[in-house]
Order: structure tokens, then sequence, then C-alpha cells
């Protein structure tokens, strides 16, 4: 089984690097960490990054994952070819282009691009964002699924992660204590469907909802609260039709003898328990 720790970061391709750059920090609330040719780094917390837009595709997303060692690593790959994934060693440089020791690359079943990463770098200084939008991380990503039910066995036979809740057949999988930290919603293709920050409070949550709102930022849901994580959220759109998130209030799963995963229906109502609705075409029937 693929143990993952923790997910790390999301790297994002762009026409417009410096339009990227600027959303990421004035509106996002996330720091530059390091500019280099052709790509722009972003901390929302301890890491050296967790977001990475570079010129590229729009449509070339990619999500990672820590695992504890270089040993986790080479089974993770063996794993996989002998599944049938093609995989990607890394080479030094493109190691040291993501800030990690050594990491592999594959495709999961809907075709995502997935990153299995080993020593992610720290940053000796504290993040502090460029606006207070009251960011604590980065917390989950949302990806998009052509055959939930298929893509919910790999996550959780292949790799460690459990069911904490479904809806519809959208399951929401955890690796931790954390209620989830990967989504997988119906999708006609593959892709990172959306990206979270916790943040604070749900103060912070109604905060950023008027000072993007004032900013004419597209909101396509909320605020609001989920009734599966139990945490008041806020999407709206970034570069590039990319989803983020805000939310705060998360719940945890500390006994996992304890906790039964459930069933919510794929409306609305399974979406946000304050009546808010979705425009987001991955939570809509």
């Amino acid at each position: 089984m693929i143990r993952l720790q923790d997910v790390s970061y999301v790297r994002l391709g762009t026409k417009d690097l410096e339009g990227a750059t600027n959303f990421a920090t004035e509106y996002l609330g996330l720091e530059v960490s390091e500019r280099i040719k052709g790509a722009v780094y972003f901390k929302s917390d301890e890491r050296e990054h967790t977001l990475c837009y570079f010129d590229g595709d729009p449509r070339d997303h990619t999500a990672a994952f820590e695992v504890a060692s270089h040993d986790d690593l080479e089974i993770a790959s063996r794993e996989l070819e002998a599944l049938g994934h093609e995989v990607h060693a890394g080479t030094v440089e493109e190691a040291e282009a993501r800030k990690v020791r050594d990491f592999i690359a594959f495709k999961d079943p809907s075709g995502n691009r997935i990153e299995l990463v080993v020593r992610p770098a720290i940053s000796g200084t504290r993040y502090h964002g460029e606006r207070d939008a009251g960011i604590t991380g980065f917390s989950h990503i949302g990806l998009c699924s052509l055959d939930p039910v298929r893509d919910e066995l790999f996550w959780t036979k292949v790799c460690n992660a459990r069911v904490s809740d479904r809806i519809g057949d959208a399951p929401l999988l955890r690796i931790d204590e954390v209620h989830h930290t990967i989504a997988l919603f119906p999708s006609k293709v593959p892709g990172i469907q959306h990206i979270n920050h916790q943040v604070e409070t749900g103060d912070d949550v109604m905060r950023s909802f008027h000072f993007l709102n004032d900013r004419q930022v597209r909101m396509v849901f909320g605020p609001g609260r989920h009734p599966t994580s139990s945490a008041r959220f806020l999407y709206f759109e970034g570069p590039d039709d990319m989803v983020f998130e805000y939310s705060s209030g998360v719940r945890s799963i500390a006994d996992e003898l304890l906790y039964r995963e459930r069933q919510f229906p794929f409306d609305p109502k399974g979406f946000c328990q304050w009546g808010s609705k979705p425009n987001i075409p991955e939570f809509q029937k």
C-alpha cells in the first residue's frame, strides 16, 4: 500500500504568469517565496511552497503528496508499475524545481497528474501573506474524476486514503485526522477541480467574501457550511478558471473505530446546510 502523509503542493500551468501572480498575492493572499525564469512559487504555511504557477498550458495540473522515505517511494513505484501505471522517476533538476529531495510522477486512473515526493523543503521563515486573509495553510484538493467509484478504489486500496463521507458517489477521503485531504468529483476531463486553504475563523471567510466581491472576483459557491466536514466555506474563481476555496472549522476524525462514513445526496443540500447553491459544474447533476 502507498502510504500518503500529506498533500504537498500543486503546480498549475498558465499563459499569464504575471496575472496569476497578482491574483495569488493580492487576492488569494499568498506570499511569493521565489521567482525563477518561467515560474513563481508561493507560500501559505511553513513549507517552502504549496503552489507553483509556471508558463505552460492552463490544463497542465499536478497534485503532489508526501511519502515518508525513499524506501516508500521505491515501493510505490513498484506497486504502480505492477498495476500498469507508467512511472517517471524525477531527475535531480526536476526535484530541485519542486523543492523536494526526490519524487516520482504518474497518472491516476482518470489521468490526473500525481507526484509522490520525499522530503519537501520547509522554509526557515514564517508565511506572511500579501493581505491578511487569515490563511493557516494549504489543506486539500478536489480532483476531477471520470469514474468516482473506480477512482475511490485506487485511492483507498492502492493508497491509504479512507472514506469520510460521500456526496452521491463523490468520496471525501482522509489520510490523517482531517476530515478530507482529497475529494473526487465527477467530470468529463481530468484535472484539479479546486484548491483549498484553511483560514482561522468564520469571520475570515466572510471578510474575504466582501473583499473579493468588492473587487468583482467571481463567486461560485457560498458563503455556506458543509454538512459533511462542518466547515464554513467560500469558493471563488481564479486564473484559468481554477476554483479556490477558503474554509474554517473542518472536523477531525480522531477515533477511526467509532467513526462511520455517511451518505449525503448529490444536490445542494448535500453540499451546504445553509442553503447556498453551487455554480460549479462538478457539484451539479
